[in-house]
């Protein structure tokens, strides 16, 4: 039966050459001659001649050795050409062919540039660029980079305390006296001067059709990463605020941290041989990511919630954001967005390959859908009524959480009668001058005292209860 590495033809013929090409330029594979595509010998005629024939022409027209055994099964005889995996790629006529499934095909274009270098064994990020050095290298890009790997302890301060130059060769970032696309795309100013499209378009939708508004975030990708994340959850996402307490909370539709994993996913996966910039499409409640890239053969879109391999498609880049902590080696990127989309009850992202590439989907929590109905609902009653119900609520919840924070205060002290207000500050989650107004109002009430200096003095409770 044919398949990836077997073919089928009754009788020879020249143009088959492409085949054994085919062969050649993926996993190898044999050719029979004399047997048809139910896999039935019927024979070849003058299998002598063919057997000088053959060699030759695959020697003449691609250079290539393979081994031609000349079978006999039933009286009938055929040919079985055995081509191995060449370690450079192979043409005929001027030509490039692979093998896809059980089918033979050109390649040509930016798929030619992808075979040649997968022949080679080598990846598309680990080609040098010329005309770079790494006194052209963004310095804030480096900057951060240092910054982020000591947060992280990926590198220690002896990696770190070193010129750039020595950084950039630790990080095998270089090929000779050259720098290579990796670098140039996490370092370099304008890494669009050699690869189109390496940048980030951000736009906000009233609708699918209407725009409101749209950024385009260009720069180094080290760069890129942290600019997008803060324009997006400063001006195209929309905090809902509510309260626990005295304390204000902000909710977005989608986490931010599960979000920086899909950005970074996108970014480091992302096919940069495609002209086309990863797009975020941004909507009140949804948002929708594109990566013109795909995901490695071995994990099919259902299993990357599962335990999977660590496939990147540009894994000298991926290794510059794994040594400055922002990614994880071990395909680890779903794991954590699971567990913070469960931190913050929010939805899981959904993915897809329906649109060409990469598609993440991420939708709004149904807490933040309840506090959006809670707004608008606000929103919808008259002014002069909202400004008194507002005022009645403020005045209550005042009035409570003053109780509440004086109780704590007091409790605190109860237990620790040494407590300073630092300490205060950091039990009860309050400010360091929201702590010295308490205790001001405590003090002037007569239900604390100061005793002895500030520096070694100690609280009194004078009353028990708040006068």
């Amino acid at each position: 039966m044919e398949s990836q590495n077997i073919e089928y033809k009754k009788t020879w013929r020249d143009e088959y050459l492409k085949w054994i090409c085919a062969f050649a330029n993926t996993e190898g594979g044999k050719l029979y001659i004399g047997i048809d595509d139910n896999g039935n010998v019927c024979g070849v005629d003058d299998p002598h001649k063919l057997s000088e024939d053959i060699p030759n022409k695959i020697r003449n027209t691609m250079g290539l050795i393979c081994t031609v055994n000349l079978l006999n099964k039933n009286g009938l005889d055929y040919f079985e050409i055995i081509t191995e995996k060449y370690p450079f790629p192979v043409s005929y006529h001027g030509k490039y062919y692979r093998r896809t499934g059980s089918t033979m095909q050109e390649v040509s274009g930016v798929e030619l540039d992808k075979m040649i270098l997968s022949v080679q064994g080598r990846t598309w990020d680990s080609v040098p660029v010329p005309h770079i050095s790494v006194d052209d290298l963004e310095n804030d890009a480096i900057k951060l980079f240092k910054k982020k790997a000591k947060e992280s302890g990926r590198l220690d301060d002896a990696a770190l305390d070193v010129t750039n130059e020595t950084l950039i060769q630790n990080l095998h970032l270089t090929e000779g006296n050259y720098l290579t696309r990796a670098c140039m795309l996490a370092f370099y100013p304008d890494p669009e001067k050699w690869v189109t499209g390496a940048y980030i378009k951000v736009a906000y939708f009233e609708n699918d059709a209407d725009i409101l508004y749209q950024d385009e975030i260009h720069g180094p990708l080290i760069l890129q990463v942290e600019k997008t994340m803060d324009l997006i959850y400063s001006k195209y996402m929309k905090a809902l605020v509510s309260y626990d307490d005295i304390y204000r909370k902000e909710t977005f539709f989608f986490p931010r941290a599960a979000f920086r994993e899909l950005l970074l996913n996108a970014v480091i996966h992302k096919d940069y041989l495609s002209t086309t910039p990863i797009q975020i499409r941004i909507y009140k409640d949804k948002i929708r990511l594109w990566n013109d890239g795909a995901l490695p053969k071995e994990v099919p879109v259902e299993d990357l919630y599962k335990e999977h391999v660590s496939k990147p498609c540009n894994p000298n880049l991926a290794n510059v954001f794994f040594k400055c902590g922002m990614i994880e080696s071990w395909a680890r990127g779903f794991s954590k967005i699971t567990r913070y989309c469960e931190e913050e009850n929010a939805k899981l992202p959904e993915i897809d390959l329906s649109l060409g590439g990469v598609t993440a989907r991420c939708f709004a929590s149904d807490k933040y859908q309840a506090l959006m109905n809670e707004h608008q609902e606000t929103e919808n009653v008259p002014l002069t009524e909202r400004q008194k119900t507002t005022q009645k609520t403020t005045q209550k919840t005042t009035q409570k959480t003053t109780q509440k924070t004086t109780q704590k205060i007091l409790d605190i002290i109860k237990t620790n009668p040494y407590v300073t207000r630092t300490e205060l500050s950091d039990l009860t989650g309050i400010s360091p001058d929201g702590i010295k107004w308490q205790l001001k109002q405590l003090k002037d009430k007569k239900v604390i005292t100061r005793v002895g200096a500030d520096k070694g003095g100690y609280w009194e409770i004078v009353s028990g209860d708040e006068k």
